[in-house]
C-alpha cells in the first residue's frame, strides 16, 4: 500500500478491530470454577476462538447458534460439564460492549471525509448496539446475517463489493485479523490492508497488510 491514499470505502472489521469484543474475559468469569488453572484457562479460550472459527466455515446459520455450537463442542473436547444456556450468555452480552479506546479519536478523523463501511459477523439484532457506540456516522453496516454469510468466506467479501459497487482497489480494509479479514481480502484481489495490531493474532507477511498500532494511526494512512 502506498503511503498515503484515498480510498472510494474504508471497511472494517467491527468486533476486536472496532468493538473490544470480550470473548476472552468472559470466558474466564463463566468457566472460574471449572478450569481454575491459569495455563489451563488459557488454553481453553484459545480453543474456543478456534470453534468458533470452525463453525463460521460451514453454511450459514445464526450467530448465536455459531456460539453455542462452538462452546458445546469445546466443553466437550475439554471433558468439562457445559451448562444450558451458557452460550446465550455471550450472545447476549455482546451488544453491550463498546470501543477499544483508540477508536472514536480515530476514526472522528476521517468521518465525514471518506464514507466508512462495516462488514461483521454479527446478527442484525446484535450490532446497531455496538455501531452506536463508535460514535461516528457509518456510510453502510453490513453482517453475516445480512448476506447469509460469513468472513472468512470469499462470498461475504463479494456480496460487500457487489453491494457498494466497487472494485477491490477502491477499498482500504483494516481489521485485527488475517484468518477472518485479511487473508480472504488478499485473496478478492484487495490491495490496500490495515491490520491493527490488538494483540489477539500476530502479523503475517506476504498478504501486504500495513501493521498500525491501533485506529489512531489510520488516518496518516489516507492522508488526514
Amino acid at each position: 500500500m502506498s503511503e498515503i491514499m484515498r480510498p472510494k470505502y474504508i471497511t472494517f472489521d467491527c468486533y476486536g478491530t472496532l468493538t473490544n469484543f470480550q470473548m476472552g474475559s468472559l470466558t474466564r468469569e463463566i468457566f472460574a470454577d471449572r478450569i481454575p488453572d491459569a495455563e489451563r484457562m488459557d488454553g481453553f479460550v484459545k480453543d474456543f476462538g478456534a470453534y468458533r472459527f470452525d463453525e463460521v466455515l460451514g453454511p450459514w446459520k445464526p450467530y448465536a447458534e455459531i456460539i453455542c455450537t462452538a462452546l458445546e463442542r469445546v466443553c466437550r473436547r475439554w471433558g468439562i460439564e457445559y451448562r444450558d444456556n451458557e452460550g446465550m450468555r455471550y450472545y447476549e452480552a455482546v451488544p453491550t460492549w463498546g470501543p477499544h479506546p483508540d477508536v472514536i479519536e480515530g476514526l472522528s478523523k476521517i468521518a465525514g471525509k471518506i464514507p466508512l463501511v462495516i462488514y461483521s459477523n454479527a446478527d442484525n439484532t446484535q450490532i446497531m448496539s455496538n455501531v452506536q457506540k463508535l460514535e461516528v456516522p457509518f456510510h453502510e453496516v453490513f453482517t453475516a446475517d445480512t448476506f447469509k454469510v460469513y468472513k472468512p468466506r470469499l462470498a461475504a467479501f463479494e456480496a460487500m463489493l457487489d453491494t457498494l459497487g466497487c472494485r477491490p482497489d477502491e477499498l482500504l480494509h483494516v481489521s485485527s485479523s488475517f484468518r477472518y479479514d485479511l487473508i480472504p481480502a488478499s485473496l478478492m484481489g484487495i490491495e490496500n490492508k490495515a491490520f491493527v495490531a490488538r494483540g489477539h493474532e500476530p502479523y503475517c507477511g506476504g498478504y501486504g497488510a500495513t501493521q498500525i498500532a491501533d485506529i489512531r494511526d489510520l488516518p496518516a494512512l489516507v492522508g488526514l
